[in-house]
């Protein structure tokens, strides 16, 4: 008997149909049914591994959820004996009432020791939980925002497997090719709650640094220190085409699947296609246009845009944009839309605290020359020591998008992660809101807390906005503050959407109203 893997993960959903994504341990064919609907689907290899998606489509579609099975060459393989059934609930035509989102979750024991240093695995205590709860109450989307896995520092199981398995020149407490990726999603994705919850939740992803490595694309000069390393290039050749199969692939609409070319020919290739995938990997890293990772999706009245804010970079010293041209107009056409919600998720928060904001477009300004050659390579050291490489240190992106966000006809709502705190931020007299839910499990020192907290208050603000005009920035397109947070404890979040939107981190324990009226 075949078994699974990894999954099922119930992906992409909408009003009428849903994509149910799997890793067989052999190639096969699988088969998922659920409410009157059988869809079966021939695995297709890379790098040994075997990956197959099921789309089934309702001509009229169930109400409520409904049970399903996958079986794998007709042995049934999923729920497994004794288990939790796993139900498909589509989208009602007004989108989901509710959005989980979060950020940054590390792969950990959960023995007393690694929730002493990582704290509890929000995730997987908010799947606990669930499992309990009728289905009027499951949100009807999780958005996954970046840090998914942590590959430059993996734990458990898969760092005892990378010692035993390899030495030479790759560092020992990294992954470092396709083999290791697989094995360090299986475990990120296979503990029985959280099997269950990606089973059951439709999950839409996107990527940030550490799905591939700290700092990934800092500045060209990151990237030429990196491009250095014996290892590099097979390490990101392997991480591009790993979040390609387990992550990018269930955020496409079975329509657009079906016209990926890459898929198509894995489909039809004989044999092992892992160098199909590798040489898409390179090109998306060496041409970064002729690749979108990022996506959008009409929910009812809201439409969600995942923004590729890492590999769609352009690095250019005095010309630094956080997305390159054709990703750009891609996010503007996107933004024009005549929705009551327009939801970002961004990886990294656009409204970070005002201290931090003004900090990092100072030193993108002295990267830049502004205080002399001999500072910009300072500034340089500074820019990828303490991570200054936010939407405000890609300033003429910041400002495009502000004024994006301030021209759209509905309340613009940003869903980030990154920063390993939770808060809530609004703009000025705008329906601009900055949701931040960070990290699900993986805390910031105390040291780091300190230190966040202290570039949070007004007086950051006023010090970091007086070198920030010193060194000829302009000023923001508009102003915001902190409405609620900092938080560092370990959390998922809520949104709920409606006439007034509120939010609610699990963690926490903090709730929020989203209302334009409120500016103190």
């Amino acid at each position: 008997m075949t078994e699974l893997l990894v999954g099922p993960m119930l992906r992409y959903v909408d009003t009428t149909s849903a994509s149910v994504w799997v890793e067989t341990a052999a190639p096969g064919r699988v088969a998922v049914e659920a409410g009157g609907v059988r869809v079966e689907s021939a695995t297709f290899t890379v790098h040994g591994h075997h990956f197959a998606l099921c789309d089934l489509v309702w001509p009229e579609p169930p109400e409520g959820g409904v049970p399903y099975t996958v079986e794998v060459d007709g042995e049934r393989v999923w729920p497994p004996e004794g288990g939790p059934p796993s139900r498909i609930r589509l989208l009602p035509a007004s989108g989901p009432r509710e959005v989980l989102f979060g950020s940054c979750r590390t792969s950990v024991p959960h023995d007393a020791a690694h929730n002493l240093s990582h704290g509890v695995d929000m995730l997987r205590e908010y799947g606990r939980r669930l499992r309990d709860a009728p289905d009027a109450e499951w949100p009807g989307l999780l958005l996954l925002l970046g840090d998914q896995v942590y590959a430059d520092a993996p734990g458990g199981a898969v760092l005892d497997a990378i010692r035993a398995r390899r030495g030479g020149e790759e560092p020992v407490d990294e992954i470092a090719d396709f083999e290791e990726y697989a094995e360090l999603y299986r475990q990120a994705w296979s503990e029985p709650e959280i099997r269950w919850l990606l089973a059951t939740l439709p999950t839409a992803m996107i990527f940030d640094d550490h799905d591939l490595r700290d700092d990934w694309n800092t500045s060209a000069a990151w990237r030429e220190r990196m491009s250095e390393l014996p290892w590099w290039r097979r390490r990101l050749v392997a991480g591009l085409g790993a979040y390609w199969v387990y992550q990018h692939l269930g955020n496409l609409s079975p329509g657009e699947r079906a016209a990926d070319p890459l898929l198509n020919e894995l489909r039809g290739h004989e044999g092992d296609g892992g160098a199909l995938l590798d040489a898409f990997a390179e090109r998306a890293d060496r041409e970064p246009d002729a690749t979108r990772w990022s996506y959008a999706r009409d929910l009812g009245d809201t439409r969600l845009i995942m923004l590729d804010t890492r590999c769609a970079r352009r690095l250019t010293p005095g010309d630094r944009r956080m997305i390159d041209d054709v990703e750009w107009a891609w996010f503007a056409g996107q933004m024009d839309a005549d929705a009551r919600h327009i939801v970002i998720g961004s990886s990294i928060p656009v409204l970070l605290p005002s201290g931090i904001h003004h900090a990092e477009s100072w030193n993108e300004a002295l990267c830049d020359g502004a205080w002399g050659p001999r500072v910009a390579r300072w500034s340089e050291r500074l820019r990828q020591a303490v991570d200054l490489e936010h939407w405000a240190a890609f300033r003429r992106s910041f400002a495009g998008v502000c004024r994006s966000m301030a021209a759209a006809r509905g309340t613009v709502i940003v869903l980030s992660g990154d920063v390993h705190y939770s808060y809530l931020a609004k703009a000025r007299g705008l329906p601009i809101y900055q949701l931040v839910c960070s990290p699900i499990r993986n805390p910031l020192s105390p040291v780091l807390r300190l230190a966040n907290v202290v570039a949070s208050v007004w007086l950051a603000g006023l010090v970091g906005g007086l070198l920030a005009r010193l060194a000829g920035v302009p000023r923001p397109p508009f102003r915001w503050r902190l409405r609620e947070g900092p938080w560092f404890s370990n959390a998922v979040a809520t949104l709920t959407l409606g006439e007034v939107a509120t939010v609610r981190w699990d963690g926490p324990g903090r709730t929020a109203r989203l209302s334009p009226n409120e500016d103190r």
